[in-house]
């Protein structure tokens, strides 16, 4: 455990170690990394605990520099655990690189199913009395750090004293194609945004895809592929997003000795934009994160999007209707394309076929709960569906939900300080 100082506050670096497989407490161990911070000059003080849940699945803590953001607001108050989930950041990384030490895909795949909400929240539990000496804490979930929260609820609630949560309802009950079909036309109308803003791109976009189509050309092992360029549409679902996709469109082709050809530029920010050498785990995990019961998520992505045909580019080519991006989504073909992927890719086939997830919520427990919750709802969340996720809030007894389109699903990237001060303030019923 070290200590230093950054601007404003004190940061300590934290290791735990926690069962692979809590049904086994015995059994394989993993370590966990987490961040404390607190602000300056309270340092010694006795402060409750906040634990933050970032989104994904499969992004570590972000890493803060300072009190910036929002972690500002909760230092103010909190003494704060930036916790990289199991297999994230420093927490036993699970990659192309880490996973063959299990052996090979079905090993890999029985060890990541462990990655999960439910077991994020029992390493949470194993973790809490060790820095609060067995009282509760307050979690802060970001999107899929909002179902690890909701899953707390569910579980374990007297580990909680409060909880909020940002752009992250999950629904109880919904399947991944359900999921999913609600997704596609949330989508199509971001696009439909981005066009009416920037309708330039409407036809620099079609280039593109023709292009790509044609030449299939590859940056640094990556594959440039038409279906690859329109999952740059998940930058859509943030608040600039709109715009950083127009400035990325705006340089993609120069002129070379050749002719017209897709410039350095614009195949380095594709690749880099497709790349999930930094969070495998999203690809991964993304669906499972859906799964209940005996029904495979089956590619839901995939197999939902036949259901909406304006996605497909070879159509949109064909005719002169605009091709549409497409946002948070994971398909097979990630895993060809993308080095980081390609490895993994018959892992990611045995956890898409699987069949004895374990239910995630209890919607018994939610309708008596007893734990103070607020939930920022981001009315044109192009991640997670409104309606899902005001359904769920419902569902949840004494949940207090401030529904607003001020703010994208990075709302608390971009107004951290107003975000975590409002739902604190719902959660203490002061507004």
């Amino acid at each position: 455990m070290s200590s230093y100082r950054q601007p404003g506050v004190v940061l300590t670096d934290r290791h735990f170690t926690v069962p692979l497989d809590h049904t086994d407490p015995g059994g394989e161990q993993i370590e966990l990394f987490g961040r404390e911070a607190v602000a300056r000059g309270k340092a010694d003080e006795e402060l409750p605990w906040l634990v933050y849940l970032e989104g994904g699945p499969g992004f570590g803590a972000r890493r803060f520099v300072g009190t910036e953001a929002w972690l500002g607001r909760a230092v103010e108050e909190f003494r704060v655990l930036l916790l990289d989930q199991r297999g994230t950041g420093l927490s036993t990384p699970a990659n192309r690189q880490t996973l063959p030490l299990r052996g090979g895909p079905r090993e890999q795949a029985d060890y990541l199913a462990h990655f999960r909400s439910d077991n994020i929240v029992r390493d949470c539990e194993l973790i809490r009395p060790q820095l609060t000496g067995g009282a509760p804490w307050t979690v802060l979930g970001q999107s899929f750090g909002g179902f690890c929260a909701v899953r707390y609820l569910s579980a374990a609630p007297e580990g909680l004293n409060a909880v909020l949560i940002t752009g992250g309802l999950p629904s109880l009950d919904a399947h991944a194609d359900d999921v999913y079909r609600a997704a596609y036309p949330r989508i199509e109308r971001k696009v439909a945004a981005h066009y009416a803003r920037y309708p330039q791109d409407v036809e620099r976009v079609r280039e593109i895809a023709a292009y790509l189509a044609e030449h299939r050309p590859e940056s640094a092992g990556h594959r440039l592929t038409p279906e690859g360029f329109q999952s740059l549409g998940i930058m859509l679902g943030s608040g600039n997003g709109s715009h950083q996709l127009h400035y990325l469109l705006e340089n993609a082709f120069v002129r070379t000795p050749l002719g017209i050809e897709l410039s350095d530029t614009f195949q380095e920010a594709m690749r880099t934009a497709n790349s999930f050498a930094g969070h495998p785990l999203y690809a991964l995990m993304h669906e499972a994160i859906y799964g209940q019961g005996k029904q495979p998520t089956g590619w839901a992505a995939e197999r939902v999007r036949a259901e909406f045909p304006q996605f497909d580019v070879a159509t949109a080519l064909a005719g002169d209707g605009p091709v549409l991006f497409t946002g948070e989504t994971i398909h097979p073909w990630h895993f060809e394309v993308d080095p980081a992927l390609r490895p993994l890719r018959e892992t990611a086939e045995l956890l898409a076929s699987r069949t004895d997830w374990p239910e995630l919520y209890d919607p018994e427990r939610l309708s008596a709960n007893q734990v103070p919750v607020a939930a920022a709802v981001y009315h044109d969340d192009m991640y997670v569906d409104t309606e899902h996720a005001l359904r769920t809030a419902a569902s949840i007894r004494g949940l207090r939900t401030w529904v607003t389109n001020e703010f994208e699903h990075d709302g608390l990237r971009a107004g951290g300080p107003q975000v975590l001060d409002r739902l604190l303030a719902l959660v203490r019923g002061d507004v």
